[in-house]
C-alpha cells in the first residue's frame, strides 16, 4: 500500500517539485497540494494522509497552527516539517503541536523520500544535537508548563526513554540495552500511554521537560 502525502507550500514551484520527486519513488502518492495552512487543513481532514509535507511560513495560517489542527483532527497523519536552521523557533513550536519531525528544505532529495518513510512508519525524524539546540533555546522562552510527571515510569522505561531522546531507533535501543526489537516497542507504546503523547517526537520533548535529558548533556 502507498504512503499518502499531502503538500503543503504557499510556492507552487516549491510544491510542484515536491510531487514530482515524491511521485516518482516508489509507495509513494501525491493525494493533494495546499497553498495556505488553512487549505492545508480542510485538505488533512477530507483525504486523510499518512504524511504531510508542510512549510511553516504560509499565508492565512502559518505552519505551526496548521499542524495543531491537524495532529488534532486527523490522528493517523504524521507532519513532517520542511524549514531551514533560521525558523528553529517554528520547529520547536510544531513539535509541541503534534509534529513527527522536520526536515531542511535544502536536503538531498533522497533524504526527504527516507524522512516521509521513517514519519510514516511512526518514527521521530529528530537529530539528537539538533533537539538539544532547539529544547536549550526555546525551552525558556515557552511559557511555563507542568513538568511531564515520571512517577509512574518503570526505571527499564526512562532508560527507554533516554535513548529515545538521543536519537536512538527501537533496533538501536534494543541493541544497546540487549533486548528485542518487540519489547522496546512495547515500553515505547507504554511510554505514550504514561506521558499522553502522540508520537516519538513528543517522547522527545517530555523526556526534557521532566529534566530527565539536559540540554547539552552528551
Amino acid at each position: 500500500m502507498s504512503i499518502r502525502v499531502l503538500v503543503v507550500d504557499d510556492q507552487a514551484l516549491v510544491r510542484g517539485s515536491f510531487r514530482l520527486l515524491v511521485e516518482t519513488a516508489p509507495g509513494l502518492t501525491v493525494v493533494g497540494e495546499a497553498g495556505n495552512g488553512r487549505e492545508a487543513v480542510e485538505l488533512a481532514v477530507r483525504l486523510r494522509p499518512d504524511v504531510v509535507l508542510m512549510d511553516v511560513r504560509m499565508p492565512e495560517l502559518d505552519g505551526v497552527a496548521a499542524t495543531r489542527l491537524i495532529c488534532a483532527q486527523v490522528p493517523g497523519a504524521h507532519v513532517l516539517i520542511l524549514t531551514t536552521f533560521d525558523l528553529d523557533e517554528y520547529v520547536y513550536g510544531a513539535l509541541r503541536a503534534g509534529a513527527a519531525g522536520f526536515l531542511l528544505k535544502d536536503a538531498p532529495p533522497g533524504d526527504l523520500l527516507t524522512a516521509i518513510r521513517v514519519v510514516a512508519a511512526g518514527e521521530a525524524l529528530l537529530a539528537p544535537t539538533v533537539t538539544r539546540r532547539l529544547i536549550a533555546r526555546f525551552a525558556e522562552a515557552e511559557e511555563p508548563r507542568p513538568a511531564p510527571a515520571l512517577d509512574g515510569v518503570t526505571p527499564r522505561e526512562r532508560e527507554v526513554l533516554v535513548l529515545v531522546a538521543r536519537g536512538l531507533s527501537n533496533q538501536e535501543i534494543a541493541d544497546r540495552l540487549h533486548l528485542s526489537a518487540a519489547t522496546v516497542k512495547t515500553h515505547v507504546g507504554r511510554l505514550f500511554d504514561k506521558l499522553a503523547v502522540r508520537d516519538r517526537a513528543q517522547l522527545v520533548i517530555a523526556a526534557y521537560e521532566s529534566g530527565l535529558i539536559t540540554a547539552g548533556r552528551p
